[in-house]
């Protein structure tokens, strides 16, 4: 898609004011190439930009806009919530209405603290687990992104038990060194590493759906394998369910597989759009931390009234009408047309599915970790992308995303998005 002159416009100021012109990097297109589009309004499945032009959305921006966007009881309670002010620094109602609906409906919380974002949420509970424990070291996998705390930026070594890496220039060594990488859906791997290191390890991170590779499901037991093997060596477990907390079902992942972590982080969705966080897991683990016990952490927005009350007319607003079953009927449909599109268009490409969120992988490999997803073709990515942008479907500018339904997506929604996909496999 050629931009208009005003988003053209308008990237040429923000590159001089702002790095890359962005605020988040994969905003950037780089991964596609062209420049990114500024968004004038959204409603709905829809957002419009500068220059006029409207788009069926699959980003949901980045997940949080389960209902579609600005969606009417959202818009109302946080109308009601701003007029009574935006922000306090002093407890409020919301925030508690907020913890007891999560501690009720996740099934691994029994007490929760809110913060501002997703990486606050993780970074809160590696050090957590390390207060609760004693230890410093912490496993994570490859693929698995939780955010852009120094101690999650860590790629693999060049061996599964070699030490951590920076993954990002400011990060110190030996912050890296304190993490283990491994790869996911490896059991192998994973028991060896605790057989080597388990006296050594706080905990263990994963994205129960890793969705920040694209989209990788695990395999049968993996989540189980996780769960006893942190509980035989006394390693906290943490699920990273920023992206599928309330969104893959009302409890999360953990829900859906029936197995509870020790700690979870949580985000985008419970904020209703506004910029939100929580961490929650057992009350032994969350009593450590101030002012009952020793681990500190704090935040002056932390609990802000109006992201509270957007987050839960947000969920009130899932559980009247059903969401969930709802998303997983939408997601059915796209799955069935985009399937039926691979065969017509004598594709292999691999696609995965789960409720609401999607990826269609444009390698013929089964995708179960993050070297498997990097068997994919770029080029026709790119090509794919941009021929889907012209004709007014806006999918993720990267393969290595996730896509996401919302409620007010409509079958003729869905229906318009497969006959562009066609169009567009047609075209490579």
């Amino acid at each position: 898609m050629s931009n208009g002159p005003l988003s053209t416009s308008l990237f040429a100021l923000a590159k001089k004011y702002i790095p890359g012109g962005v605020n988040s990097p994969v905003r950037a297109f780089r991964n596609v190439g062209g420049e990114p589009f500024f968004v004038r309004r959204a409603k709905g499945c829809r957002i419009w930009d500068v220059d006029g032009k409207e788009l069926i959305d699959y980003v949901g921006t980045w997940g949080p806009a389960i209902l579609g966007h600005a969606p009417l009881p959202v818009i109302e309670a946080i109308h009601n919530a701003a007029k009574d002010g935006v922000s306090f620094g002093i407890p409020n109602p919301y925030e508690v209405e907020m913890a007891k609906l999560i501690c009720e409906w996740v099934p691994g919380v029994e007490k929760v603290r809110m913060v501002n974002s997703g990486t606050e949420a993780t970074m809160s509970c590696i050090r957590l687990a390390r207060g609760f424990t004693g230890r410093d070291r912490i496993v994570k996998f490859d693929g698995c992104y939780h955010g852009h705390s120094d101690g999650l930026l860590v790629a693999a070594g060049s061996g599964a038990l070699t030490h951590g890496r920076p993954d990002s220039a400011g990060v110190p060594a030996a912050y890296a060194d304190l993490t283990t990488v491994l790869p996911y859906n490896d059991v192998a791997a994973l028991e060896e590493c605790f057989e080597k290191m388990g006296h050594e390890i706080a905990g263990v991170i994963v994205e129960s759906y890793p969705a920040n590779a694209g989209l990788i499901l695990p395999q049968p037991g993996y989540l189980a394998k996780l769960r006893e093997i942190t509980q035989k060596h006394g390693a906290v477990l943490i699920f990273d369910e920023v992206m599928t907390g309330f969104r893959v079902a009302k409890g999360g992942v953990q829900e859906l597989e029936n197995y509870s972590p020790d700690l979870t982080a949580m985000g985008k969705v419970i904020g209703g759009g506004m910029p939100v966080g929580a961490f929650g897991g057992r009350k032994d683990i969350m009593d450590m931390l101030a002012p009952d016990g020793p681990v500190y952490q704090a935040g002056t927005l932390s609990g802000n009234p109006v992201a509270m009350a957007a987050g839960l007319a947000q969920l009130r607003e899932m559980e009247k009408q059903q969401g969930w079953k709802r998303l997983d009927e939408l997601g059915a449909i796209m799955e069935e047309a985009v399937l039926d599109t691979l065969k017509q268009t004598g594709r292999n490409y691999q696609w995965y599915r789960v409720g609401s969120m999607f990826c269609l992988f444009f390698t013929e490999t089964p995708v179960r970790n993050l070297t498997d997803a990097k068997t994919s073709d770029l080029v026709s990515f790119r090509k794919f992308f941009h021929h889907c942008l012209d004709k007014g479907v806006y999918f993720a500018p990267s393969q290595f995303e996730t896509g996401f339904i919302s409620t007010a997506h409509a079958p003729e929604d869905l229906a318009r998005t497969a006959e562009v996909v066609r169009e567009a496999l047609l075209a490579l």
